[in-house]
């Protein structure tokens, strides 16, 4: 298979999260020729799992890639553009796709390995739902997954360089949205209502001053990305506020210490004001945490394949659901360095850097065969 020129099909065809369809049957057509020894489809919605059985028993070792795309125009001007208005493939997952399809021709062409290994094509990474979707899926269930390895490629690392770190890998991260509510009055007569501003801004300051923690591997840190306060309107005095914030934690009980913490500081606030007040959480992602002798599979499989391996220090600050698979198994995500001069992930121009491919497919096979 041209690996270049599937990825590029699929770019053209990108999908948002849990709509991802077309997507998935485009794989499951590439796929069917190749005859896995079990196909399923629907996993956790649109999610597909090609099984590749070796010929020796051994261990079940899954390879996931993702099937989403984002809800980004994209304002290049390439052969191969998204032609789906307003939906592009701007974290890679076309380029991800491509090689565990890379690798699905490559099981099935040489079924010299022991055990099986599993193709998790996953939809709705994007969200944060799909992996939690498909780890609760019956048919995940009865594959018995004891290992699990994926990649991310990543703008701003040399191209190529592999970046593997044992323990947290991604961080757990959510959103937290903060609604309080008084009473609107006549602008002329505040005194008579109850306006949220003062706990808005109370909130805010705290908010801001909520201290961020790096001390070795354990890392807290809160963003406030929105914020607003009634309408534009001079009449009348306020009756709503809201105030949106990403949390980020390195593990998944610090995720818990801030969401408690928060909770509680949401509710004393709105208690202190007379306010009713909700809170809403989005995105929510675990952490993603490498076992060690998988992290070191990986670094092992870089080393034999003479590719450039770091071993990072600190986990990185974004955010993966593939952490939800890997609370079900072993498992490793490593980052493939996309370039130092490659547009960043979530951005209109970046696209995915087709020398990848096959360094991402010989490390995913190399791995495979290896266990």
């Amino acid at each position: 298979m041209n690996l270049e020129a599937f990825r590029k099909s699929l770019h053209q065809r990108p999908e948002l999260s849990d709509q991802e369809q077309h997507t998935a049957q485009t794989i499951v057509n590439f796929l069917q020729p190749l005859k896995p020894d079990e196909l399923y489809t629907g996993v956790g919605g649109t999610g597909v799992i090609a099984v590749f059985k070796g010929n020796q028993p051994g261990d079940n070792v899954l390879f996931r890639c993702e099937l989403d795309a984002l809800p980004i125009d994209e304002t290049s001007d390439f052969d191969h553009c998204s032609k789906n208005p307003g939906v592009a493939h701007k974290c890679g997952h076309d380029g991800h796709m491509a090689m565990v399809c890379g690798l699905a021709e490559i099981l099935a062409a040489n079924r010299h390995f022991t055990g099986q290994r599993l193709l998790l094509f996953q939809p709705a990474e994007e969200t944060g739902q799909g992996a939690l979707a498909v780890v609760a899926d019956p048919v995940f269930k009865s594959l018995n997954v004891e290992y699990s390895y994926a990649l991310h490629n990543l703008p701003g690392v040399p191209l190529g360089q592999i970046q593997i770190k044992a323990g947290t890998f991604n961080c757990a991260s959510r959103g937290m949205s903060i609604q309080f509510t008084g009473q609107g009055v006549h602008a002329a007569y505040p005194e008579q209502g109850r306006s949220p501003a003062a706990a808005l801004t109370e909130l805010l300051d705290a908010l801001l001053a909520f201290e961020f923690v790096s001390t070795g591997d354990e890392l807290q840190m809160l963003t406030v990305v929105h914020a607003k306060l009634g309408e534009k309107s001079f009449g009348t005095t306020p009756e709503q506020a809201e105030v949106a914030v990403t949390l980020r934690s390195s593990s998944n009980q610090g995720m818990q210490q801030m969401v408690k913490q928060l909770t509680a500081l949401a509710a004393q606030t709105a208690n202190e004001h007379q306010l009713q007040h909700s809170i809403d959480w989005h995105d929510v992602f675990l952490a993603s945490v490498n076992d060690n002798n998988c992290a070191k599979r990986v670094a092992a499989s870089a080393k034999a394949l003479g590719m450039n391996l770091v071993w990072l220090d600190q986990p990185l600050r974004w955010s993966e659901d593939f952490g939800a698979i890997s609370q079900q198994s072993k498992g490793a995500m490593f980052v493939l360095g996309a370039g130092e001069s490659t547009p960043q992930l979530h951005t209109a121009h970046y696209d995915f850097p087709d020398a990848l491919l096959e360094i991402g497919l010989a490390l995913f096979e190399h791995i495979a065969y290896a266990h």
